[in-house]
Formats: structure tokens, sequence, C-alpha cells
């Protein structure tokens, strides 16, 4: 669009430079224009195209220049405010594209460009309300504009106005094939707002898509849906085995009771990030459900180091720790948690059966009597084994 606003309004000013503008020769371009100013500093369209050339090479901070220097020489010039507004846009410097692009605005009210770029140029600068009026305004000039209807859903959801927002989203998607993105825009706004089932609608949309598949894997585990996780997850995991992919499959496995599957991922989850406590959390855990008792053990272990407050994996570490075999250990761990405020029946019943095995009998006939106490028929089947061993227990002593 800027090199027809150069050869419409400025066919006089370098022949050569504009025959190489029209050509897309915009090194000889720049050299030609740049010619013509030091043959005539004052001529204004010289420093307008040469802006127009600087700006095709991407050379923005000197394309800026000239389109001031050309205003400098015709104040009030359209095209030098129009562009030299977008190139200070497109190096992120929205206060000073604002006025210009005002200015361009006031000059032609009813035209599309400048009202699109003056809310651009609002939303950039953090003012979504006034950003908003500037698209619809921009929309009354061309209402077709996929541009427009993102620029307005944007600014409408920044307002959290996210359901007037969501329209324009899909009219963004439905009038241009490359604002189809703009679906995933909507979709991780449902996501952070908590619209599950309107983010996972969204995200279904774009199969082959490992980010959206991620998400989609994600947001199916946080709604329960394991089953229907599990394939999307793998199929992200395939296309893409990051770190998060193969945490949320490996999520996803534990979830549906997979914890084989899960195992192997986990393992190398841990390897790649051994700081990351809750994948320690859920490596222990899998291990644990497949009764790899010391390998969950030392899982265990490797989080209470990253949190040595967190009384609840003390309890757990202590109970694989039973099972394992270690008594002494299980002990120590299962004090710890105690100490941190994990006092309930399972920690009592444990601290009671590695008591036991260690043939300490009075303080394991306590435990077991405090557990029996503390349980009040929430855990029958161990509940009778207390009964069984205490009474056994208490024989014993009668015998001493």
């Amino acid at each position: 669009m800027w090199l027809i606003a150069a050869l419409l309004f400025f066919q006089g000013a370098g022949a050569d430079g504009m025959k190489a503008l029209q050509d897309g020769r915009y090194d000889a371009a720049a050299e030609a224009f740049t010619k013509a100013i030091a043959a005539d500093p004052g001529d204004y369209t010289a420093h307008f195209n040469l802006a127009l050339a600087y700006s095709f090479l991407n050379r923005d901070a000197e394309g800026i220049a000239e389109y001031r220097k050309a205003l400098e020489l015709k104040p009030g010039l359209y095209q030098a405010q129009l562009n030299a507004g977008i190139l200070l846009l497109r190096q992120k410097q929205p206060a000073e594209a604002l006025p210009l692009l005002e200015a361009a605005s006031a000059q032609r009210p009813s035209e599309f460009r400048p009202r699109l770029y003056v809310a651009e140029a609002q939303l950039a600068m953090g003012d979504a309300a006034k950003a908003e009026q500037s698209y619809r305004a921009a929309l009354e000039s061309d209402g077709k504009s996929a541009g427009a209807h993102l620029g307005i859903a944007r600014a409408l959801a920044r307002q959290g106005k996210l359901a007037d927002a969501a329209p324009h989203f899909r009219q963004a998607a439905e009038l241009d094939p490359q604002y189809r993105d703009a679906l995933l825009e909507l979709a991780g706004l449902y996501e952070n707002d908590k619209q599950y089932a309107e983010a996972i609608a969204l995200y279904r949309q774009f199969p082959g898509n490992p980010a959206a598949e991620e998400h989609l894997g994600a947001l199916l585990i946080q709604t329960k849906q394991y089953g229907d996780a599990i394939p999307q997850l793998e199929k992200a995991y395939g296309q893409s085995p990051t770190p998060a992919n193969r945490a949320g499959l490996a999520a996803a496995y534990v979830f549906s009771n997979q914890a084989a599957k899960a195992a192997p991922l986990l393992d190398r989850a841990v390897a790649d990030e051994p700081a990351n406590y809750d994948l320690r959390l859920m490596y222990a855990r899998a291990l644990r459900d497949q009764k790899q008792y010391a390998g969950a053990a030392r899982q265990f272990t490797e989080a209470t180091k990253l949190k040595p407050d967190a009384g609840p994996v003390w309890d757990e570490l202590g109970g694989v720790l039973y099972l394992a075999g270690d008594y002494p250990a299980a002990l120590t761990a299962l004090d710890r948690a105690r100490q941190l405020g994990e006092n309930g029946a399972g920690n009592v019943f444990f601290r009671a059966l590695a008591l036991d095995r260690l043939h300490q009998v009075k303080p394991a006939l306590e435990a077991y009597q405090e557990f029996l106490s503390m349980s009040q028929g929430k855990n029958p089947d161990q509940e009778f084994q207390a009964r069984q061993r205490a009474k056994l227990l208490q024989k014993e002593l009668d015998k001493r």
C-alpha cells in the first residue's frame, strides 16, 4: 500500500528511484533518492520516497527519520503521517505513533487504515476502551476486515468482556483463513477463565497442532476425562516430545490407573528436571502403585529433600519404607510426619506395624490401641488386623 501511495502522489520525484521502487529494487531506490536529496535537500518527495524504500528494507529508524523530515518540509502530508505512524508501531513505540495516526485519521476520517492503526496504537498503550471505539469506527469503513474484528475482540477481552469478544474472534477466523489462530487465542482466554468446555471444543478444531493438542490433553485431565486425554497427549508427545507433553501424558496414565506406562516417562522426566517436586511425587506414587516400594521410597526421599516440611510426603515415605521392609527408617519418617502435624489414623497404623515388626511389644500395642480409638469403623480391614495383633501382644505382655 505504501508503494501505491508513493506512485500516485509523487510521480515527478527521482525518476530512477521511482522505477527502482516499482521494480522492487529497494537498495537501488534508496541510493537514487539519497542522491536526489543531496541535489535538492528541500525536496520533500525525495525524503518521503527514501523513507518508503527504507521501510521495505526494514530500516525502520532511518525510515521514520526521513518521514519526519518530509513532514517538516510539507506539514500535514497525509501519507507521511500514516506511514511514519505504522513504522513507529512496528518499532513498538505506540505513544510516538498515535499523534501521527490521529492526524492522518482527522484528514481522512472515513478511511479505514488510519482508523485501524489508531486503534492498534491505543490498544498497545493499554487503553482498551478507546481502542474498542476506534476499532468499531474502522469496521464502519470496512465491516469485512478480519484484522479489525480481531482487534476489537482483543480490546473487549482486555476489558473482561469475553462473551462480547468471542463472536469477533470467530468472525476474524471466518473472514480470513490466515486469522484462524484467533480461535486458539480465544481458547486460551476460555482456559484462563476456567470455561473448560468452551476451550476444549476450540482446541479440538486443531488436530495436528502439538500445542493445541497439549492444551486439550491437559484440560481433559483437568476435567477428569482421562480416557479422552490419553490419545490426544500420545499424539502430542509423538509429534513434539517436550517435557510438558511428557509430563502431561504421564499424568494421564497415572490418573487412568496405567502406572506401568507412566513410570518410564516419569523416570525420564525426573532425570531431566530433578528439582521438580510434583514430578517426583507423581513418579513415587506410580512406582508405589506397581509395588516397587524401594524405588518409590527413593523418589519420596528426594521429594522430602526438596520440601523438608511437607508432612504428608513424610507420611507417604514412611508407608512405602514399611512396605519395602525398612522398618527403622519407616519409623523415622513417620515420626517426622507426626512432628509436622500428620498424625492421622494411617500414620498411627503404620507406626504400629513397624513397631510390631521390630518386636517393640508395648509401643506396638499402644499404637494399635491408638489407631482403633481413632479409626472408629472407618477402616474395617485394618481395624480387624489391629484387634488381632493387639490381643496377641497383650497376651505376650501378660506372660512377662
